[in-house]
């Protein structure tokens, strides 16, 4: 069961093979419920790193939350609202940990005021709980946001873009973004489509074309914001993705 799922994951078409297996899991196939949260180890691992911004393995309690994490994922899963099911397990993943980081903070820094002599009271622990989200949301979010933002910008320079250049191209009205995102989307989930932009540095226009409702004198209008998008999709950039969501489409 595991390596047919594995195999399934990895072939070109693996987000409509995904999606069937995270129906029978949604269904109650706890088989291959399993399976996929086995299959997902190494994306786990890696969510978990990058979120924790250290190494995190199979015996770190982060670990487990992230599993906890990605199996939520699964059951809540819906292909109609949500994006690749990746991006959906990142973000449900990331919440998660979050919330672990600011309990074992807030543990933590208790566990110090008893080590030091002091009780504790109602009001100290409301203002020690206030303390910790405020300084781990004020600082450690914009610290990652900043990295993001930086690493984005190399990636986007690639291709000859800069955000200055994102916001004039970004089309101004909602129905268009959302029709270049979908574009963009399709490329994202397709290895050969995305293969050829990574190579080329370019949209291989005449492909896309052939898939989607679009003229090409609207996707070559819309080229940087495609490519903006798909470079974002088939990224790490969790706290990016998470500040745009609702905007870019």
């Amino acid at each position: 069961m595991l390596l047919s799922i594995m195999q399934g994951l990895f072939k070109t078409k693996s987000k409509q093979n995904t999606q069937e297996l995270i129906t029978k899991a949604q269904a109650g196939d706890k088989e291959v419920l399993n399976s996929l949260l086995l299959a997902h180890t190494l994306f786990l691992k890696k969510t978990a790193s990058f979120i924790c911004k250290r190494p995190i393995d199979e015996q770190d309690e982060e670990f487990s939350i992230a599993l906890i994490g990605c199996h939520e994922a699964i059951i809540a899963y819906n292909p109609t609202e949500n994006t690749s099911f990746q991006t959906f397990a990142h973000l449900i993943i990331k919440r998660r940990l979050i919330d672990f980081i600011r309990k074992e903070t807030v543990r933590n820094n208790k566990e110090l005021l008893f080590d030091n002599g002091e009780t504790e009271s109602e009001d100290d622990h409301f203002l020690l709980r206030q303390h910790a989200v405020t300084t781990y949301s004020e600082e450690q979010f914009t610290v990652s946001r900043r990295e993001e933002l930086i690493k984005y910008s190399k990636l986007l320079s690639n291709f000859n873009l800069s955000f200055d250049e994102l916001t004039k191209a970004a089309p101004k009205h909602k129905d268009a973004r959302k029709t270049a995102f979908q574009t963009a989307q399709i490329i994202a989930d397709s290895e050969e489509l995305y293969a050829s932009l990574i190579e080329n540095k370019k949209l291989p226009l005449k492909e896309i074309e052939a898939l989607v409702e679009v003229s090409r004198k609207t996707l070559e209008r819309q080229r940087k914001y495609i490519i903006a998008v798909v470079l974002l999709l088939n990224s790490d950039f969790v706290y990016i993705k998470d500040y745009v969501k609702g905007e870019i489409i």
